[in-house]
């Protein structure tokens, strides 16, 4: 069951304003329901975005490869290969693609495993259109917002024995680079541009993931575990990303504490 809205009285009497100097923004929807497919996407559409559907998971990875694309939508259960392994997949690759999952899955533990695979955002059918046209406007603002503060803060950061360059999003610790996730990367540059600032697991949800996902704050656990795997010389003694009982992390440098 999907939620669509009247869109004659809620998007049919919008104005909206032809960019027509800008490129629409490209939106892979992978989701092997007719129904929602068709009504996804119109609703994207209607928003100037340009959608590619495609109804199975195997072409929807191949579509994937070809890169190129601004945001992603997938469904979970799809034929031949899932949603969980696209996003997978897809947060192999070094560009960063804004990522949303849908699917009749709600339980917990299907959110869980679908944030902790990179994805930004999580909805579970039925759903409203409107929401989930909302969410991707949302993520691609979000997304194009980082990429400005990167440009205009494109110097590299070298704290404590590690050297974050964020137009190549890469890092490397005493020299050797680190094999860091995109989110991961996120993780370690936004605590190391404020060491010694206390960030609790909401605040990394809203800032680093980019939504409230109230409830999903062990996602935040997991993600720092495995972070501290690559930069702490014991992560079982992390000395870098240390954890203030009560209130979060922060990030230790030197002398900055």
């Amino acid at each position: 069951m999907i939620i669509p809205g009247e869109k004659a009285g809620i998007l049919g009497g919008k104005t909206t304003i032809l960019r027509s100097m800008e490129q629409p923004k490209r939106i892979l929807l992978v989701e092997d329901d007719p129904h929602i497919a068709d009504l996804l996407a119109l609703h994207l559409r209607d928003e100037r975005y340009d959608v590619v559907h495609s109804a199975d998971g195997a072409e929807g990875l191949r579509l994937l490869e070809q890169g190129g694309w601004d945001a992603l939508v997938l469904d979970v259960m799809l034929p031949n290969v899932d949603g969980l392994e696209i996003c997978r997949r897809a947060r192999a690759m070094v560009r960063y693609t804004p990522i949303i999952i849908i699917s009749a899955r709600s339980s917990e533990v299907h959110r869980i495993l679908g944030l902790e695979l990179g994805a930004d955002d999580y909805l579970a059918k039925p759903f409203s259109v409107l929401e989930l046209v909302a969410r991707v406007k949302a993520l691609l603002r979000r997304t194009e917002a980082l990429e400005r503060n990167v440009r205009m803060d494109a110097g590299s950061l070298s704290i404590d024995g590690i050297f974050i360059d964020p137009l190549a999003r890469s890092a490397t610790l005493d020299g050797q680079l680190l094999d860091l996730t995109p989110r991961e990367f996120d993780l370690l540059y936004f605590f190391a541009r404020q060491p010694g600032k206390v960030f609790s697991r909401m605040e990394l949800l809203d800032t680093v993931w980019g939504y409230n996902h109230e409830g999903y704050e062990h996602t935040v656990n997991t993600h720092i575990n495995r972070l501290r795997a690559k930069i702490e010389t014991d992560p079982a003694q992390p000395k870098r990303i240390l954890t203030v009982w009560g209130k979060g992390y922060k990030f230790v440098a030197g002398d900055v504490a």
